[in-house]
């Protein structure tokens, strides 16, 4: 049944206060909204100011249960620092035991599989807790102890979170690993955390199709000399299983207690490890605590989605991402809440499956990033008229930032103009949220990623170190005292830790490695961040550094874009030039007249030396499972470079199709 949007948007329209109707979008939330919000004071904003160390000691206290409360909050020595020594805590203890005197009975996770044939699994607190025992018994069996470190190569099914909360029971260190990353990823990752154990699955459901995992990874096995193997038997392709070595998931917990005592961590024992794969080079295992991650991970979800009981929670991130970690996982059990997870595709059957899934549960708060939205903004908004979605009460946006159309389509027909959106700026590094713009407190201006958290203190700065003015753009960083969440190094890589997070500024500025502007909005006395992209992702175009993110912003203005990716091109006299790779609107033809008018506004909103020198209008462009555009790959295509490990993108074949629009005559062969 199609609904009538426009009557639902006109009583929306009574729950928002737009700052000026003839100005700049600003918009801040009504009392209605207000009420309901855990925080709504911008006061708060100042009291953590006064004395930060003293807000989060307090907060902590309020965000977990603690076996131990140590006498200290915090400590430096750059570039390292500590929170809340000799405090003792469990995350998994947080997540499961302590809810069970007034959740044991509520769905803790909701799992929707791809397959529509196929049954969904509820795992209340109760079930989720006795499964959790139970696999913590079996690594104990399996030999594994604290401080140890498992690799998981894992698709979004309940085993996976099962997994994680056992080896925060016991204190042992989970490394997940995307599963669209190729075996020798996932090598590299086991080599260096050193570790003897990894879970998998015999495979798992994408885009109507099986993909495998267990008879991929069988080699690196065998290479590494892996002691112990745990498949998940998920999509029955019965592979290939090493006596002694491999080890089904279910026959492995199927005789174990379901009670663990759950090891009492200290506040800064190391809880995981997840490691960022970046464009070149190693991957950097990145080290997160236990109870001040914890604690972050907790109050962000609190706060920043305002969830409260018996919400429905859907974050689109998987588990491979900090962004499923903290909230598709952790921040919604820590506050008892329903984490809602779906395995595949969200284009499977059909382009509206993730709104048939906000319908069928009923849920209230939906997270996903940006790319994914513009995606299926092209697909059309008539998938979405069909579906109830007023079940929902807020949005979020995370991975990059949104650019002002994108936010204002989510916001609309999403959303139906009931729903903030928060636009949230973080890191795998950091560990959780640091700036958005709170549901109670707003403003909420399309485009811009809102102010530090309370108790969080960034700036934008430029090169001599010096905060920039209003409406100025410089290097975003952090100041002390440093984020509770912050990663505490980089595993078996001081040096590395040290050069890349701490030597911008000195050891005592977190350098976030991207740029930003300082807005003329403000709340609580802190300005209101742009985020406008990686440091790195600049082009050179004539001695002039140009950052892609301005350019994409201006070419996304027209109406005839749906999406748009910069990188730079190499020119025998320029050095480099802008090269466009643009997502057109369905309803709209390649012709001169686009490509005369992204050249034109390009001129007119950054500058002529900006002028794009190649315009490639592409049906996609190469993207991570999350949906993040992949940069490399594009830069490749435009230096007929080598493109590397072609499977970390969820859509490889793309590359093929792109090779022949860019006439890429680079070394590399594409089959898929």
């Amino acid at each position: 049944m199609t609904k009538n949007v426009a009557s639902k948007n006109e009583e929306a329209g009574k729950k928002w206060v737009k700052e000026d109707p003839d100005k700049e979008d600003v918009y801040w939330p009504s009392e209605e909204l207000k009420k309901k919000a855990w925080i709504s004071d911008p006061k708060i904003y100042k009291k953590a100011k006064e004395d930060p160390k003293k807000f989060w000691a307090e907060k902590a206290k309020e965000a977990l249960d603690w076996f131990e409360e140590g006498d200290e909050i915090y400590e430096e020595d750059p570039p390292y620092f500590n929170w809340f020594i000799g405090s003792k805590t469990n995350l998994a203890y947080n997540c499961l035991d302590r809810h069970l005197e007034d959740r044991r009975n509520q769905a803790a996770i909701i799992w929707e599989p791809e397959p529509t044939d196929e049954s969904n699994r509820i795992l209340t607190y109760q079930e989720l807790y006795r499964e959790v025992n139970k696999f913590a018994n079996a690594l104990k069996d399996l030999g594994v102890e604290k401080g140890d470190a498992v690799t998981f190569w894992m698709p979004m099914i309940p085993e996976t979170a099962i997994a994680a909360l056992a080896c925060q029971r016991i204190g042992a260190w989970h490394s997940i690993v995307f599963t669209a990353f190729s075996p020798d990823a996932v090598k590299d990752r086991m080599d260096d955390a050193g570790s003897e154990l990894l879970i998998t699955a015999d495979g798992f459901y994408r885009g109507g199709k099986t993909a495998t995992l267990k008879e991929k990874i069988d080699p690196i096995l065998e290479e590494l000399g892996t002691d112990n193997c745990v498949v998940v038997n998920r999509a029955g392709t019965e592979p290939e299983m090493k006596e002694g070595r491999d080890h089904y998931f279910d026959e492995l917990i199927e005789d174990k207690e379901s009670y663990c005592e759950p090891e009492k961590l200290d506040a800064e024992d190391t809880g995981f490890l997840l490691y960022t794969s970046g464009t070149t080079g190693k991957p950097k295992g990145i080290k997160h605590s236990v109870g001040a991650y914890a604690a972050q991970a907790a109050l962000t979800t609190k706060w920043v989605f305002d969830l409260h009981e018996n919400d429905v929670y859907f974050s689109t991130a998987d588990m491979g991402w900090i962004t499923g970690h903290s909230y598709s996982l952790y921040g919604p059990l820590l506050n008892g809440g329903t984490t809602l997870w779906y395995e595949g595709s969200p284009y499977y059957p059909n382009p509206d499956r993730w709104w048939d899934i906000i319908e069928k549960y009923g849920a209230n708060i939906f997270y996903t990033a940006p790319t994914a939205i513009r995606a299926l903004r092209q697909k059309g908004s008539d998938w979405i008229e069909d579906h109830d979605l007023s079940s929902l009460r807020l949005l979020g946006s995370v991975g990059e930032p949104i650019d002002p159309d994108t936010w204002k389509w989510f916001f609309n027909k999403v959303g139906e103009g009931r729903c903030p959106i928060v636009d949230t700026y973080w890191q795998t590094e950091t560990g959780g949220i640091l700036l958005t713009s709170l549901p109670g407190i707003g403003p909420f201006v399309p485009g811009v990623a809102g102010p530090a958290l309370p108790g969080i203190t960034y700036d934008v700065l430029d090169a001599t170190g010096e905060p920039v003015d209003v409406n100025e753009s410089g290097k975003v960083v952090q100041k002390p005292p440093f984020g509770i969440g912050l990663l505490r190094g980089v595993y078996k890589a001081h040096e590395k830790y040290k050069a890349e997070y701490w030597s911008e500024y000195g050891d005592k500025i977190y350098f976030s490695g991207d740029g930003g502007r300082k807005t003329e909005h403000e709340v609580g006395g802190n300005r209101l961040i742009e985020i406008t992209g990686r440091i790195d992702d600049v082009l050179e175009v004539s001695g002039h550094r140009l950052g892609s993110a301005e350019i994409e912003d201006a070419i996304s203005d027209l109406d005839e874009i749906v999406e748009v990716a910069v990188v730079p091109k190499p020119h025998d006299v320029k050095g480099e030039v802008p090269a466009v790779f643009a997502l057109l609107k369905s309803d709209v033809e390649v012709s001169e007249e686009i490509e005369e008018k992204i050249v034109n506004i390009v001129r007119e909103k950054v500058g002529p030396v900006a002028t794009p020198g190649a315009i490639y209008f592409v049906p996609d462009v190469p993207r991570t499972e999350s949906g993040k555009v992949i940069r490399r790959f594009l830069k490749g295509l435009v230096k007929d470079g080598e493109l590397g490990d072609m499977t970390t993108a969820s859509n490889p074949e793309c590359l093929k199709e792109l090779a022949e629009i860019t006439e890429y005559n680079g070394p590399e062969e594409f089959e898929f």
